[in-house]
């Protein structure tokens, strides 16, 4: 059985787990990253935190408090058997239009720009799983239907088809995100959702 162990989200101004059913707000990007390094839900900071696109944070972000949810510690001497799925709508278009942009407005020298450049749409998962120490496969994939009722659905194969033991499946933009803790149980307890559940909410428009 595949079940959904962890939730974690980031909207404009509010962030949570939907298990613990974690519900708080945050003024900014450096505010939310300080208050989850406050709360513990960061085991250490990410390096070169400030540099990352917005997509990466939020990616970083999400995954922190989806595996909060989860109740599953990392640490920074200690791998975990978990690979990464990703998705959003435009992948690293406008990554690299802030880049330039920035490139332009340190006047075109080489290493003087403040970003770091994103040329595929997975660099912000490898972040992720850079971090969160996952060895397990890292993807990006870009859906034509239902974005998240496809990322979950195509996790969960993964986990089936024995890629990995365990799954972050991720919805995440410039704006907002969304990770999912996947992962093989046998038995269904009251903390965990099962995939079905959460993709009926996520096509009713509905997933916190």
């Amino acid at each position: 059985m595949i079940i959904i162990k962890g939730i974690g989200w980031i909207k404009q101004q509010e962030y949570g787990c939907a298990i613990k059913k974690i519900r708080r707000n945050y003024d900014n990007m450096r505010a939310l990253y300080s208050q989850l390094n406050e709360e513990k839900i960061f085991s250490y900071p990410i390096k070169s935190f400030g540099k990352s696109d917005a997509v990466s944070k939020n990616t970083c972000c999400t995954t922190a408090l989806a595996l909060h949810d989860a109740s599953i510690s990392y640490a920074e001497d200690r791998k975990q058997d978990m690979g990464i799925l990703g998705t959003n709508t435009a992948g690293c278009v406008q990554s690299n239009a802030d880049y330039f942009k920035d490139y332009v407005e340190s006047g075109r020298t080489l290493a003087r720009g403040n970003l770091f450049v994103y040329t595929l749409p997975s660099t912000p998962l490898a972040d992720a799983a850079i971090h969160f120490k996952c060895q397990g496969p890292v993807l990006y994939m870009a859906f034509k239907g239902e974005q998240i009722p496809s990322l979950l659905r195509h996790a969960e194969k993964m986990i089936l088809r024995d890629e990995a033991p365990a799954m972050l499946a991720v919805r995440s933009d410039e704006k907002e995100g969304v990770c999912f803790v996947l992962a093989r149980e046998e038995v269904l307890t009251e903390n965990v959702m099962k995939p079905e559940d959460v993709i009926a909410g996520a096509e009713c428009g509905n997933f916190i």
